[in-house]
């Protein structure tokens, strides 16, 4: 396991995209924090983790809203095991309504969440992944160029995300830091209380994005590709 000594945070990291991403990272030898807003489902998560290589997952409760508790949960990491070398900026909600049926909460979540959120995440990490040349990574989506009637919410987070991860990889570039988008289409998770089954066969699966992780953290230090979007291949006709 040649990434043995290297530390991975993802946020949202107990169901679908962020465990995928987890998973794959431990196969590779990475340690891997995942976070939650249960520290209950942080721990049940990070036990079936460690069932890959013992050890190798730590369960952290954190909620992405609040600045302090982003900071608290990257020095749990940095207590831990000493580095991080490793974010990926996970956690996303959305809520689906026409604007004119959107609650106040509903937008404020969305917007808190998916993008100051990330923001959040980044002001917190920032100084440890610049002791370590490392990678800052967000999960966008390809609602972030593709506007829908009932997205108003979840476009404007995800339009937002792609923005500043992109004003983001500029800003710290010169620091050593890596940043990159990935923005998914379907994905075969639970979202908006969808339930996976054999049915989303064709969708991309959360271990897909995990090797796209993978893969972006092997590449040579002198590319970056900066936004990935990612489709499946075979959709139904």
């Amino acid at each position: 396991m040649a990434e043995s000594n290297k530390v991975a945070f993802v946020t949202g990291g107990t169901k679908g995209i962020g465990y995928g991403i987890a998973q794959v990272l431990i196969q590779q030898g990475i340690k891997v924090a995942i976070t939650s807003r249960s520290q209950a489902s942080a721990d049940e998560a990070a036990a079936r983790l460690n069932q890959i290589q013992d050890g190798y997952a730590l369960g952290l409760e954190s909620d992405v809203r609040s600045l302090e508790s982003q900071r608290q949960a990257v020095q749990q990491v940095l207590d831990q095991w000493g580095r991080l070398d490793y974010f990926i900026a996970n956690a996303g909600i959305g809520h689906f309504a026409p604007i004119q049926e959107m609650t106040d909460e509903q937008w404020h979540e969305t917007i808190d969440i998916n993008l100051t959120g990330v923001f959040h995440s980044a002001k917190a990490a920032l100084p440890a992944l610049k002791d370590s040349q490392g990678y800052f990574i967000t999960i966008a989506s390809l609602a972030g160029t593709n506007f829908f009637a009932g997205g108003a919410a979840y476009n404007a987070s995800k339009f937002g995300l792609v923005g500043f991860s992109q004003a983001m990889m500029m800003d710290v570039r010169n620091d050593g830091i890596k940043v990159t988008t990935i923005m998914p289409g379907s994905v075969a998770t639970h979202f908006n209380d969808h339930e996976p089954s054999e049915k989303d066969a064709w969708k991309i699966q959360p271990e897909d994005i995990g090797q796209i992780v993978a893969d972006l953290i092997k590449l040579p230090a002198r590319t970056l590709p900066s936004k990935i979007e990612v489709r499946p291949s075979m959709p139904p006709k």
